[in-house]
Order: structure tokens, then C-alpha cells, then sequence
């Protein structure tokens, strides 16, 4: 079986005082994907059905069940009549690290910690990225939720996924993907950058969403240490990002943006060009 699309046509009727039309809307899928290991489901997250091995790979790095891609010797994405099944088998000691903290774990759009078996895993230590320095001028982290706009052609057809982009010094954004999941989005491109042999800590990552938890956890395991959103962070969200030494700007909509902590990073004279 094939996948299903990730955008799906439909009819509707559009309403306007006292009028109606008929019409056809864009609407994004959403398939439950399971993340499997060695034939054990890890996780379930309600996806887009889209760059599933990047989202397959991201996944494993952010959750610390892989450092490296190459970790992971063999991947397979097969379609069922339910869903579908991002099948994983992992060199022999990651294999035996993840059976020693085996746990499952069900993520629904919007909670990316639903069904975590403890508080330890709520609160995880992150790595320490104060010494990774990509330099940004406050230009281009103003101007880089526009420039991801280019890069989302699923959200142009359906006005309903998210976004996460990599920008890099001096180039702008280098690569995006999209999902109906803001965690998911982000762990598809973490999975894209690796399978690229391209270095997170090289650069920041740009979000069409809140900063929470979660995705400051995603963001230190990838190892980046800047992150750019267009909405705002949780209070909790910024004491992680600070403790990890992640640079944190918000509402970064094209005039502006909002400097949380470590503005070291932000430099003036950094010769930064699309």
C-alpha cells in the first residue's frame, strides 16, 4: 500500500450572511505513525504523512535512543490499513540501552509528553550548549519567520500545519519541513539535517509556533543552540532554554522580536546575507 497524501481535497459550503457557495477545501491528512524498534512500538504520534524517515530519525535522536543516524542500521516505512509503521532496528548497544529504559509513550498534536512513565523524563537534564557559537545579526533573526514563510507550501494549500526551518549564517533558511504537529515539524527537520550530514550547532532553528518544553528539550538534543519562534515560550520553557545555554528570541514576526536570554549570540558586525 501506498501512503496517503499529506493534503487531502474535500467539498464544503461556505456561509456569508444570508449566502452560500459551494466549495473545495485543502485540508491537511493526519495518520497515526508509529515509531517501532526491533518490533516494539516506542511511540504513536498523530503525523503528516510526509518525510517520514526524517520524522523516524529526528524522533530517535531528541528522545537520546540514537546520538548518530548511523546508530540506526536499517529503516523501513510500511503503510497499514490503520496507520503507519516506521520500522527501526538499532546497532547492538543502542539496541540494549533502549531496552534497559523501554517505555511507551502515545503524543497527540499539541503534547508532546503524553504518556511518559515518570516525572524524571518530564524534567530530563539537557546538554550544555553555552559554548556553541552561531552568530546572528538582530536583522536576520527579525526577518527569519518571513523567510521561512517560503518554505511552507503545505500551509499555503491548508492554512493548518506548522513549520520548522534551519537557518544558517550568512545563507538564511537552508531547509524546512512541515506538519499538522509543531513537534513533530521539529523532529522532521532535526531528522532532515542529520540525513544531510549537515551540523545543527552550525545554526538555529525557526518555529511557527509557542516555545514549550518540549521543544526546547528537541531543540539542546539536536544541538542547536538558538532558537526562533513566532509566538511566545512558557515561563518553564525559557528557564530550560536558559539553563541549557539556548539562545531564545520570540515573536519574531519581520519589524521585531523579543530577547529572552543569552543574547550573546546576536552581533552586529556578522556579515549575514541571503
Amino acid at each position: 500500500m501506498s501512503l496517503p497524501p499529506p493534503v487531502q481535497s474535500v467539498d464544503a459550503m461556505h456561509h456569508r450572511t444570508g449566502s452560500r457557495v459551494a466549495v473545495k477545501r485543502a485540508l491537511p491528512e493526519e495518520t497515526p505513525v508509529a515509531m517501532v524498534y526491533a518490533g516494539s512500538t516506542q511511540a504513536v504520534m498523530m503525523a503528516t504523512p510526509s518525510d517520514l524517515q526524517d520524522f523516524a530519525v529526528g524522533f530517535s535522536l531528541t528522545e537520546g535512543i540514537v546520538t548518530d543516524p548511523s546508530q540506526i542500521e536499517r529503516l523501513e516505512v510500511l503503510d497499514h490499513a490503520k496507520g503507519v509503521e516506521a520500522q527501526m532496528w538499532l546497532s547492538e548497544d543502542r539496541a540494549e540501552a533502549l531496552a534497559a529504559r523501554r517505555r511507551f509513550m502515545a503524543g497527540p498534536v499539541g503534547c508532546g509528553l503524553c504518556g511518559i512513565d515518570s516525572l524524571d523524563e518530564a524534567v530530563r537534564a539537557l546538554p550544555d550548549l553555552s559554548t556553541v557559537r552561531p552568530a546572528l545579526t538582530p536583522e536576520r533573526v527579525a526577518q527569519a519567520a518571513e523567510d521561512l514563510r517560503g518554505w511552507q507550501p503545505l500551509h499555503d494549500r491548508t492554512r493548518a500545519v506548522h513549520a520548522a526551518g534551519f537557518l544558517l549564517p550568512g545563507q538564511g533558511i537552508v531547509l524546512a519541513r512541515e506538519d499538522v504537529g509543531r513537534h513533530n515539524a521539529l523532529d522532521k527537520l532535526i531528522g532532515a539535517i542529520a540525513r544531510q550530514g549537515l551540523a545543527a550547532r552550525d545554526g538555529a532553528f525557526v518555529l511557527t509556533s509557542r516555545v514549550s518544553v518540549e521543544m526546547v528539550q528537541k531543540c539542546a538534543m539536536a544541538g542547536s543552540a538558538v532558537l526562533i519562534a513566532v509566538s511566545a515560550p512558557t515561563a518553564h520553557a525559557l528557564r530550560l532554554a536558559e539553563g541549557a545555554g539556548i539562545t531564545l528570541a520570540a515573536f519574531a514576526r519581520g519589524e521585531g522580536f523579543d530577547l529572552f536570554c543569552h543574547p550573546e549570540r546576536l552581533r552586529a558586525e556578522v556579515s549575514d546575507v541571503a
